[in-house]
């Protein structure tokens, strides 16, 4: 008997685990073409912010003053004879016109690129010349490494700012909820006062006073911070009606009967019932953290240089010229873009599969 009951307890953890697997799967089948993409953009681009360091083939603040603006340059497959050099390859560009910044590829100088060297996935032997895959900025920096390293920022930003926002919403919605009464008014009207407020500019106003030549981590999370307050009391309000409608519930009002505290009864029984909710609200809510960032670091008013995010990379397509003679500075609000579809995808699929009232 006793040693049969170890091999016992460790086959239920694994058929545990082989359910929750099977769960998945079946959700991945079940899932649409959009849902599915989603999903790998999104694990890419937490990906890229993860490993940024080794995904991003230059520094994202050095400066090559000889090549300011580049366009992105073409790889060619290299002769099989070169190949001890590297498969691919790409021609250096010139600079032909200063004052236009127009390039043209060198005379026979090939820049390989290799993998796995240096700590990277891939760069070359150096970044004079270098291979800018998505092209340079006005400073001659890598755009796609300013692009890697700026995921840490506008990825980062909205999944810290719902963890906060809604954890307070949660915890001060669903005790509006269940205590009722002196405690319930006074938090619904600051949350009906702070909602009164209009959020961008309020946030504007917010950002203004952040203190000038603070870290970029000190910034982050101020500007974090800021947001979290703002969005909070809209979700606390929802979170609050919800609570009502479960305390009067009859698994509820038996947990009152048997001597259960008012918190053991809202941490046991009424954010539980919540929580679904929660879960879809907080995916929808992401991409509102990710424009806001974007938005503040647009108008220079959030991450500032040399840091790098997706808003303050859009920051030199505000000039319509250079947005007409340099057309790859609006890589970054694709990469903006995707982030936020996908955000929105995600989450109707959740809605869908964890609330019934809105399946197809």
């Amino acid at each position: 008997m006793s040693a049969a009951a170890p091999s016992q307890a460790g086959i239920a953890p694994a058929r545990a685990g082989a359910v929750r697997l099977a769960g998945l799967r079946r959700e991945w089948r079940l899932a649409s073409w959009t849902v599915r993409l989603s999903a790998l953009c999104i694990a890419v681009f937490y990906l890229l912010a993860a490993g940024a360091p080794f995904f991003a083939p230059y520094d994202p603040a050095y400066q090559n003053r000889g090549m300011p603006d580049c366009p992105p340059m073409a790889l060619h497959l290299a002769a099989v004879s070169d190949w001890g050099q590297g498969f691919l390859y790409a021609r250096a560009m010139v600079m032909v016109d200063p004052v236009a910044r127009r390039y043209a590829p060198g005379p026979a100088r090939k820049v390989y690129i290799h993998f796995f060297r240096a700590g990277h996935l891939f760069t070359t032997d150096s970044a004079d010349p270098p291979w800018y895959m998505m092209g340079s900025d006005g400073l001659g920096r890598d755009l796609f490494s300013r692009i890697v390293y700026g995921a840490r920022v506008s990825m980062c930003v909205g999944l810290i700012g719902v963890v906060i926002s809604f954890s307070l919403g949660i915890t001060v919605g669903a005790l509006s909820g269940y205590m009722g009464g002196l405690v319930d008014n006074l938090i619904m009207r600051w949350s009906e006062i702070e909602m009164s407020l209009p959020s961008f500019y309020f946030l504007l106003a917010l950002a203004a006073i952040i203190p000038p030549g603070l870290s970029t981590v000190v910034t982050f999370f101020m500007i974090v911070a800021i947001m979290a307050f703002i969005s909070w009391a809209g979700f606390a309000r929802i979170i609050r009606g919800m609570a009502a409608s479960v305390r009067s519930r009859p698994y509820v009002e038996a947990a009152r009967a048997l001597g259960a505290s008012r918190m053991r009864i809202i941490v046991r029984h009424v954010i539980p019932s919540v929580i679904g909710y929660a879960i879809v609200a907080a995916t929808l809510s992401i991409p509102g953290y990710i424009l806001g960032e974007s938005a503040l670091s647009l108008l220079g008013l959030g991450i500032q240089e040399p840091a790098s995010s997706w808003g303050n990379l859009l920051a030199a397509a505000e000039d319509i010229q250079n947005l007409e003679h340099y057309p790859w500075i609006l890589i970054p609000g694709v990469f903006i873009f995707l982030a936020v579809m996908s955000f929105n995808f995600l989450g109707d699929h959740l809605r869908d599969r964890l609330d019934p009232a809105h399946a197809r």
